[in-house]
């Protein structure tokens, strides 16, 4: 499946999560890009262009490091110099990737065994949070001297060349190896796409010869799987190599001298084989415990303990964080400020859980990340530090509405794994129905006035964006004012607010008619009946309540 995010120009600035996917997020949101280069003659002079741009950006390297910076060392000066350089970084960076037009495109696939394509448009946001990343990782995989050609297309501009690639939304990356293509299916870091690359033109696992080749990796890598061996043979290291290859997030590196792989991973026991993923976090080593190893276990330990033991949700991680395969979610939300009173408690706890609940903090004031799940429990006005949690594989979700204590966090944590918390569920708050024909119902008060009254209940269940809801809204309104004295109650339910566990409706607007004595089966009536054909049926349900009375007599 291509990595896309827009189909077409986007028309709406707002897209609802589904909670079941817990949440297919945008995945990038801030914005700048890259201005482009355009070259319009055959490959070799788009080569001798990039290749003189660097020539000239090595000569201003070496002559800044023969002459050094003479002058004021003051602290405005020296942050004057840092913005330069690192404006230089980025210039060269984005200089090292090819702009693809309308008449190079198929001749620079054709003609380079490995190609990466970042395909975007101009004004697609997500492209523009892209393209610094992929810059970064173009200038990373030159100094690594890699074979692969970065590249970029603005589809939108050029859309024949982006229909020959068959990109189709934006951005959308492709990586070409001697003319094939395959999707993108990495993470969107600069480092994320330089490991995905890497392995993907057969570089899956990197060697480590020395003490100070092992030092230089753990100043480099935030993330990495080590794996120890006697020898570099045997069904072991076959498996090794397989998760390896299988892995697209994580860069692996083996070891055969227990000396370098205690400089990766300290305190390794004298063992012939052993794996391990190192993290950049308070919880830095996890060590593979099975005896046996299979790609597929490998693969699994290292899903269920790549991230920290809080994972900050961003934009660029979001993808990764959402696919992972633990269930269940324990999630702050709060102020930076404010999270940092809780950050060393809530980690103490998750150290507790380890593998088995995933915590994520998310930044309150980012709206594209926290409203959606906020509006999901009802809580999107809120300012102050909120602990929700999800069960990803029964659609369930939980609030902590106690004070985030370290053992109320724990606690509730505890229940969350053991499955004995309640399950949440918004609702407004109570309304004042007095003198109200048609009742307001909301979370809180459906049991009490649908379920557990005597009386008969016409509910009609509507949202505000439904654009059908308002035709039967004004039906209800007059339906209630000619059974106005009867023994019917008309009620209004706010499905976009409020939420019950009795009442699972999909379908707005909904006429549910719950009889007096047999509120467990409500009768669905039909949205699209005319008044009088509504009438009917109410009287219908009423008189059959009747028979049963007069029955039960």
């Amino acid at each position: 499946m291509l990595i896309t995010m827009f189909k077409t120009k986007p028309t709406s600035r707002f897209i609802y999560l589904s909670l079941t996917l817990l949440l297919l997020l945008a995945l990038f949101t801030s914005i700048l890009a890259s201005d482009p280069i355009t070259t319009e003659n055959g490959d070799e002079e788009d080569s001798e262009g990039i290749e003189e741009l660097l020539a000239l950006d090595d000569e201003v390297e070496q002559e800044e490091q023969q002459g050094g910076i003479s002058g004021s060392s003051s602290s405005s000066s020296s942050s004057s110099s840092m913005r330069s350089s690192e404006a230089e970084v980025v210039s060269k960076a984005q200089r090292i990737v090819l702009e693809l037009n309308g008449d190079n495109t198929k001749r620079v696939i054709d003609k380079n065994e490995f190609v990466m394509v970042l395909g975007y448009a101009p004004w697609c946001p997500r492209s523009a949070e892209l393209m610094p990343q992929f810059a970064e990782a173009a200038n990373l995989l030159k100094e690594l001297e890699s074979p692969l050609l970065m590249t970029k297309l603005d589809a939108d501009r050029y859309p024949k060349a982006a229909s020959l690639l068959e990109i189709k939304g934006f951005p959308t990356l492709l990586l070409f190896i001697n003319g094939t293509s395959q999707s993108y299916t990495g993470g969107f870091s600069a480092e994320d796409i330089v490991i995905w690359t890497k392995k993907k033109i057969g570089v899956p696992v990197i060697r480590i010869n020395s003490v100070t080749e092992a030092e230089e990796v753990v100043k480099k890598y935030h993330t990495f799987v080590i794996g120890f061996f006697e020898k570099f043979e045997g069904h072991d290291y076959e498996e090794f190599l397989k998760a390896a290859a299988a892995d697209n997030e994580l860069q692996f590196f083996e070891v055969s001298n227990i000396e370098v792989a205690n400089v990766l991973f300290p305190q390794i026991k004298a063992t012939n084989k052993f794996v391990g993923i190192v993290k950049s976090e308070p919880e830095r080593y996890t060590a593979y415990e099975e005896t046996t190893f299979e790609a597929e276990k490998l693969l699994q330990f290292l899903s269920y303990n790549k991230f920290p033991l809080v994972t900050k949700l961003t934009e660029i991680n979001s993808a990764s964080v959402y696919s992972s395969p633990i269930k269940l979610q324990v999630i702050a939300f709060a102020e930076d400020d404010e999270f940092d009173k809780i950050r060393q408690p809530l980690q103490d706890v998750a150290r507790k859980f380890k593998s088995k609940i995933l915590f994520i903090y998310i930044d309150i004031t980012d709206e594209n990340l926290a409203k959606p799940f906020l509006t999901m429990y009802g809580l999107e006005e809120s300012k102050n530090t909120i602990l929700i949690a999800f069960d990803s594989t029964f659609s369930s979700k939980f609030l902590l509405d106690s004070d985030l204590s370290p053992s109320n966090i724990e606690d509730f944590c505890s229940g969350l794994l053991h499955g004995t918390l309640a399950p949440y569920f918004k609702s407004q708050p109570i309304p004042d129905n007095e003198n109200a024909t048609i009742l307001s119902v909301v979370g809180k008060t459906f049991d009490d006035l649908v379920l557990n009254g005597p009386k008969n209940v016409l509910l009609e269940v509507f949202t505000p964006w439904c654009s059908n809801c308002e035709t039967t809204t004004k039906q209800v309104e007059k339906l209630a004012k000619h059974f106005k004295g009867s023994d019917l109650i008309f009620a209004r339910f706010d499905a976009s607010a409020n939420e019950h566990p009795k009442l699972q409706v999909d379908d707005y607007p909904t006429l549910l008619f719950y009889r007096a004595g047999d509120k467990s089966n409500p009768i669905k009536l039909s949205t699209k009946s005319s008044l009088k054909d509504l009438a009917g049926s109410i009287n219908k349900n009423l008189k059959a309540r009747d028979r049963v009375t007069k029955d039960e007599l």
